[in-house]
């Protein structure tokens, strides 16, 4: 399938576009700022005076411009009919870290391969819009969203060891970065003389990817690199009697032996002294969780200060899997589950919702660009066409679907499709679902090894709970045709494997709501699986809601992402700044009201796996899932992302 990497056809047709769009363009954002007028912002000290004296200069220039914006008009709406239905972006990237260079990673036998998925709604709307939804500036925030995403994205993936004699755990915070490499940011020391860098100041790698350094050397003035992709970095904080983690024990396969156990030299540099905040480079940011060597080395072992131990992994994907295993911070859960500050490191998918607004949708594409090598946007379609019929709602498009996908991967399809049912303000928007299909890897016999992954945002309005049903069908059997059309094998001559099957995205109704017992029961939870559902109605315990109170979003107590972590991890703070289900008894007050609820707020941003069709023999395991607040007060919603580990038929025991 050819991509689309212009909206149009041709570049006469784009010229006219742009001549029509740029005609009507003053009007609409003339109407967009008197219309934001009359919605508070609580950065305006004086929102009556700003009413005052800008209101009459609004109206005037937007009656002005209003003959400019009718004769555009008249040209652009014909012009949607020739319209693609989404803009395919990539930024070649030449690096190790590259989309060319990861297919090469994995063959799809011997150790599994792990794959990190992040889906957010940003609610990127005309700034009018977004107010309704107490927040602000759509333009700045979508360069600030991009900027958190990617540095969150792109900051190594570090563990931190414990060497106690009561505690030989993963530390929790290794998971959210407690521990990173922030360039000129500021950091405030915590015991060890770790520094903790806030996920709002760490510069992650200034939109390189940390495999340059392994490619090109190490920049002047950094610590020394670990090296090559296979190399991993561990940093540990010992103690006054030190302790030997149970791994140590565990022979090595193949008669290898671990860093630092038997002397060698091989693959290891001396220890140095990092800078502050700087605990080295990991190499490629590819290096996934299996990747890393669970061991202590060093001679410093129990001396009181941390050593960051680098060194090629000696083990498979399997037994490092296996030993985590053993060690999982949740022992009651098969994976392991967090809310974190921090976008996870090294996503390798992104799927977002609301980035409704076209110049928003620009500023975030050359943002996450940086680190993002393959980018779907501009996805839907508007006008008076494309979604077929209007079944009670209007039919003229003035939004796109607001989907937008990042990848590090190569795309190798895309198709969308609108939903024909919407109603009311929802029916406005070209609501529909994206579909990709992506290459991971190849097999010695040069088959493909893909994924499939599948965007959506259902219909908004609460009491239609039909319409998101009938959405779900529609979504489930357009699925199966894209794979369908898209699919160049045989049962008897397979020419491409499927490694994992995904469906993520804002389906707006949530698991524990008696209103939306009709979507809890859908059958794409039978060919989808939920890690946060135990079933119908019936939450894991550790899931929280992904929606936040709109009138909490720029309280000092959660005005950071680390702030709002700590504030989620209780059940107070959850019932304060989360969503919860609305009451339908008259006079019930929202803080009353969520004084009298069980739960953990409303969950509606999901990230769903299929564990059939998928390549005979192979498995999908969720490794990791997160509730992320790396975004405060720049959305309404938390972001989720879940980390999923392929193992393939023939892995080694």
């Amino acid at each position: 399938m050819v991509l689309h990497t212009t909206p149009f056809p041709n570049s006469c047709l784009s010229a006219l576009h742009t001549v029509s769009w740029a005609l009507i363009f003053p009007c609409y954002w003339l109407l967009d700022r008197l219309l934001a007028l009359f919605i508070p912002d609580p950065c305006q000290k004086s929102q009556l005076l700003c009413v005052l004296l800008f209101m009459p200069i609004y109206l005037g220039l937007l009656v002005t411009s209003l003959p400019f914006a009718f004769l555009g008009f008249l040209f652009w709406c014909p012009l949607q009919c020739s319209r693609r239905p989404y803009v395919y972006s990539r930024l070649e990237d030449k690096s190790p870290a590259g989309g060319a260079a990861l297919l090469s990673e994995w063959k799809g036998t011997g150790p599994g391969k792990s794959f990190c998925f992040a889906t957010a709604n940003i609610c990127l709307l005309p700034d009018s819009l977004a107010r309704l939804n107490n927040v602000f500036n759509t333009q700045a925030r979508a360069r600030e969203i991009g900027h958190r995403i990617r540095n969150g994205a792109s900051r190594p993936q570090i563990k931190i060891y414990i060497d106690s004699p009561t505690n030989t755990s993963i530390s929790a915070a290794s998971f959210s970065s407690l521990v990173s490499p922030q360039g000129d940011g500021t950091a405030r020391a915590v015991p060890g003389s770790i520094k903790r860098t806030a996920s709002v100041e760490y510069k992650g790698n200034s939109g390189r990817h940390p495999s340059d350094e392994a490619a090109n050397g190490p920049a002047s003035g950094d610590s020394v690199d670990c090296g090559s992709l296979e190399n991993a970095c561990i940093v540990r904080i010992g103690s006054d009697e030190g302790g030997r983690h149970p791994e140590a024990d565990d022979p090595a396969p193949g008669g290898q032996a671990r860093n630092g156990a038997g002397g060698g030299p091989r693959g290891q540099t001396p220890n140095h002294s990092p800078r502050d905040g700087d605990s080295g480079s990991l190499g490629s940011p590819s290096a996934s969780r299996e990747s890393l060597v669970k061991a202590r080395g060093g001679p410093d072992g129990g001396s009181g200060e941390p050593a960051a131990t680098c060194g090629k992994a000696p083990h498979k994907a399997s037994v490092v899997k296996k030993a985590a295993a053993r060690r999982r911070r949740h022992p009651d859960e098969a994976f392991d589950h967090e809310i974190s500050a921090f976008f996870p490191a090294n996503v390798d998918f992104l799927c977002l919702q609301e980035v409704f607004d076209k110049r928003a949708a620009t500023k975030l594409k050359d943002q996450l660009h940086g680190y993002f090598e393959y980018i779907v946007y501009d996805v839907g379609l508007y006008g008076c066409q494309g979604c077929c019929c209007c079944q009670g709602g209007c039919c003229f498009k003035c939004l796109n679907s607001g989907l937008f996908f990042a990848s590090r991967y190569p795309i190798m399809d895309v198709a969308y499709h609108c939903y024909p049912n919407g109603r009311g303000s929802d029916s406005l928007a070209s609501k529909g679902a994206l579909f990709l299909k992506v290459q991971v890897g190849s097999t010695p016999q040069d088959q493909r090894i893909v994924g499939y992954i599948t965007c959506t945002h259902l219909h908004a309005l609460e009491d239609d709970s039909a319409i998101r049903c009938e959405q779900l069908d529609m979504l489930l059997e357009w699925l199966a045709d894209f794979r369908k059309s898209t699919s160049s094998s045989s049962t008897a001559n397979p020419e491409e494997l499927v490694a994992f099957d995904i469906v993520c995205g804002d389906l707006n109704f949530d698991n524990c709501s008696s209103d939306d017992k009709l979507e809890q029961q859908h059958s794409l939870f039978t060919r989808y699986k939920d890690p946060c559902r135990l079933g119908p109605g019936e939450e894991k315990p550790w899931a929280i809601g992904t929606l936040l109170d709109t009138d909490g979003l720029h309280d000092e107590d959660v005005s950071t992402p680390e702030n709002l972590q700590k504030v989620l991890e209780s059940e107070e703070g959850r019932r304060e700044y989360l969503a919860f289900p609305s009451s339908k008894s008259p006079g019930a007050c929202q803080k009353g009201r969520k004084d009298m609820l069980k739960g953990n707020g409303r969950r509606i941003d999901y990230m769903l796996y299929a564990e059939e069709g998928l390549c005979p023999d192979w498995k999908a395991e969720v490794e990791e899932f997160s509730f992320i607040t790396q975004l405060s007060g720049l959305t309404d919603h938390l972001p989720v992302a879940m980390r999923l580990m392929v193992s393939s038929g023939d892995e080694e025991a």
